[in-house]
């Protein structure tokens, strides 16, 4: 990481915004990679995990504007490619071994809010084959789709996506689409419709963990909000709502780190405080669904939009993984989890 980059990136933008913000703090985690920049508007980021060599892994990121695009990234942060361009693209996440036709292909999907669609992308190549986009929100006066995560379902591997929106009821806030293909094109089926509102700003974030079932998403200035994310459970109930009194301002981004199948971390961007809030992936045992903050972590990111996580051994520099996350400056920052284990380690203590 060059340090002097990180500095004067760091100066120009608290000077703009040093009305809205927090200082980013003495102590704050510096990341080991900052990637080049896009032309207008970082957002969100999602990881790619390559399946036979993980020093060849990808991060996905949204230059969220009307002439905007999907970026891939490598472990370097260096752009190795952008997609055709999309009209204002908001979120994105990543699924593995979607079947189409007699194959299978990892997709990157993403929301595009000026047309009010979904966009998915073959991988690692990010090409289009979704014949144009898929409409969403499909009859509804509030459409406008920003945040969106994708469940692979352990028991049959179909996949679905989650798309939440600029607006929305509370109730069905939240609309979720099982993604399918004919005749090698993608399509997606509306079969759930799922999530409370606060009402206060707007919901952006979500996050699935594939493996323990559950959806979260931040209703910011509110909370994070649980739910089941297998529609074929037929529960649309709240599970759980935590972290209503951990912010400055507005909860944002979901990372899931993974220790275990079971155990691990979920962090929350802290937006205007320039941290990262983390809890634990487990519940608490003593009261379920219960998830405890254990740690806050002082981060170099500003405005963290979004972020994601893995615990794979990708390189010498991310021995146990990464954290992503998206800062203003139009660019996204990638931080060794050693030392954010390190950090949470002595919270905890």
């Amino acid at each position: 990481m060059n340090k002097l980059k990180l500095a004067l990136f760091s100066f120009v933008i608290l000077i703009g915004c040093k009305d809205q913000l927090a200082p980013i703090a003495k102590n704050a985690l510096q990341p080991k990679i900052i990637t080049e920049n896009t032309p207008h508007d970082t957002d969100d980021p999602a990881i790619w995990i390559h399946p036979t060599n993980p020093s060849s892994s990808l991060i996905i990121g949204t230059d969220k504007d009307s002439d905007g695009g999907l970026y891939l990234y490598d472990l370097n942060g260096k752009i190795i490619k952008k997609s055709i361009p999309l009209k204002r693209p908001n979120n994105v996440d990543v699924a593995y071994k979607l079947k189409v036709g007699n194959t299978t292909l990892d997709i990157a999907v993403t929301t595009e809010r000026e047309t009010n669609k979904i966009r998915i992308f073959s991988l690692p190549n990010l090409e289009p084959i979704d014949n144009g986009g898929i409409e969403v929100f499909v009859g509804e006066t509030e459409r406008n789709p920003m945040g969106i995560a994708l469940y692979t379902r352990p028991s049959d591997g179909e996949i679905f996506a989650i798309v939440g929106r600029k607006n929305g009821p509370s109730g069905s806030y939240l609309w979720q689409y099982q993604l399918e293909s004919k005749n090698g094109v993608v399509q997606a089926k509306i079969i759930r419709k799922f999530g409370n509102y606060s009402g206060k700003k707007e919901i952006e974030a979500i996050a699935v963990d594939n493996e323990l079932g559950f959806v979260y998403y931040s209703d910011e200035q509110t909370g994070i909000r649980k739910y089941f994310a297998d529609p074929s459970k037929n529960d649309n109930n709240e599970i759980a709502i935590f972290g209503q009194n951990d912010f400055k301002s507005d909860n944002e981004g979901i990372a899931i780190y993974k220790k275990t199948e079971s155990t691990g971390y979920i962090l929350v961007s802290n937006q205007q405080a320039n941290t990262f809030v983390v809890y634990t992936r487990e519940e608490n045992s003593n009261q379920k669904n219960k998830h405890i903050k254990i740690a806050e972590i002082p981060v170099s990111t500003i405005e963290c939009d979004g972020a994601d996580a893995t615990s794979i051994n990708l390189n010498k520099d991310f021995s146990k993984g990464l954290l992503v996350a998206m800062s203003n400056g139009m660019t996204f920052h990638y931080y060794d989890w050693n030392l954010i284990q390190k950090e949470i380690d002595k919270q905890k203590d």
